[in-house]
């Protein structure tokens, strides 16, 4: 999990409880997977004993950081970042203890605080003039911004950007004891420029530690989907579809996620890997990887949930199991299954009617008989062989929902108005 550490820093650990910072862009109100590592960090961290500061950059966001950006970030306004720090913090005290008594507690800490009331004057005097542009110039974020095309060039506001985040570091060495910065491996220009103010404003050394930017084997983004990002927050990513991220990684990548995105220690993960690699047919080391990393963010009773739906496409789930399942999971499961619309005065309907006249799964009632007298057809994954039958209220699920299947594979969702 370390990509670069700065000299003295395993010596500056070895101490005792360190004090130590990760930065979170409160850009939006949920953190996504890609903000997993340099969290991950910060748990194993304080479960070492020290101490971890989760700083929101309640005044940095509303700047936006260069660092491997090809375009400047939308601004955001005071109400929309209160909004987005309470929503983080609260996902933060899934991963960190903000709440104990122990010494090394972990604290949130919202740079804004102490920028708010700091002059552009007094800022540019103190701690501008303490960086060269030449320094400034040297660092691969502004470099790699730079040489784009020109017609896009870098505003002074973002370009300033380090020098903010060098100042929050040397805000919370001299007010908070802390000596560490933790951040991805496209962080350390920042970081590096706020250990560099600290040296020259108090004399002091300070350290900085980063860990990998994560990919996939394929070179393709960690983290983004069809869908887009894999979020946090269960309203904008379901933990089904949270648990189906994980599952879905591929054997190489399951082998590395599980030793950064758990707390298995050595031992396990390593008989993990070997018992994978025995079968990989079983997927099983995917199966343990997306465990532990929905229970850590959703929680074991999501986890669960998760579980029973995965079986609902795959396994021999009955009809029980699938009113156990709360709409979103349900939705979740069979997002992109065909739907189609009945109204509920229709109901009672003789089922060849339901499949092939109110709805158009069947081509014909004919089809949808053979279908029914060859044991094809499921509704709310029970057998359904009565071609006589009728579908009434009672098969309605979640109070709008019916649900076909054709055959092993395909569903297809009636909802009922």
């Amino acid at each position: 999990m370390i990509h670069d550490i700065t000299p003295g820093t395993e010596e500056e650990l070895a101490k005792g409880l360190t004090s130590a910072y990760v930065g979170i862009d409160p850009t939006g109100d949920s953190l996504h997977i890609g903000h997993l590592v340099s969290i991950m960090i910060l748990k194993h961290f304080q479960a070492c004993g020290n101490k971890p500061f989760a700083l929101v950059g309640g005044a940095t966001g509303m700047i936006g950081d260069p660092s491997m950006k090809s375009a400047e970030r939308n601004l955001l306004d005071e109400e929309t970042l209160a909004h987005n720090v309470a929503c983080i913090k609260a996902q933060l005290g899934r991963f960190l203890d903000f709440g104990s008594d122990a010494p090394n507690k972990a604290e949130l800490v919202n740079n804004y605080d102490w920028m708010k009331d700091y002059t552009f004057i007094n800022f540019t005097r103190d701690i501008g003039k303490l960086i060269t542009v030449n320094y400034m110039m040297s660092k691969d974020s502004v470099k790699k911004r730079l040489s784009r095309d020109s017609s896009e060039g870098m505003s002074f506001t973002e370009f300033t950007y380090q020098l903010l985040q060098g100042y929050d570091f040397l805000y919370l060495y001299e007010h908070r004891g802390v000596t560490l910065q933790l951040g991805g491996a496209d962080q350390w220009g920042n970081i590096t420029t706020g250990t560099e103010l600290i040296r020259r404003v108090l004399g002091k050394e300070a350290h900085g530690l980063t860990c990998p930017l994560i990919t996939k084997a394929d070179g393709g983004k960690f983290g983004k989907t069809e869908q887009g990002n894999v979020w946090l927050d269960p309203e904008r990513t379901s933990p089904y579809q949270f648990y189906q991220f994980w599952l879905n990684v591929s054997d190489i990548d399951a082998e590395r996620y599980i030793k950064i995105f758990t707390m298995l220690d050595r031992p396990t993960i390593e008989a993990a890997i070997e018992e994978h690699r025995a079968d990989p047919g079983r997927r099983s080391l995917q199966k343990l990887l997306a465990k532990e990393v929905t229970v850590m963010v959703h929680g074991e009773q999501e986890y669960e949930k998760a579980l029973a739906a995965s079986q609902m496409l795959f396994g021999k789930s009955t009809s029980e199991d699938l009113r156990k399942l709360d709409e979103r999971t349900f939705l979740s499961v069979f997002d992109g299954v065909p739907t189609f619309d009945v109204a509920k005065d229709k109901l009672p309907c003789g089922i060849l009617d339901f499949l092939a006249v109110e709805t158009t799964i069947f081509a014909s009632k004919g089809e949808a008989r053979k279908m029914i007298q060859g044991n094809g057809l499921s509704i709310n994954k029970d057998k359904y062989t009565d071609i006589n039958g009728q579908i009434t209220a009672s098969d309605i699920i979640d109070g709008k929902y019916i649900l076909v299947q054709k055959g092993k594979k395909d569903y297809y969702i009636v909802i009922v108005k």
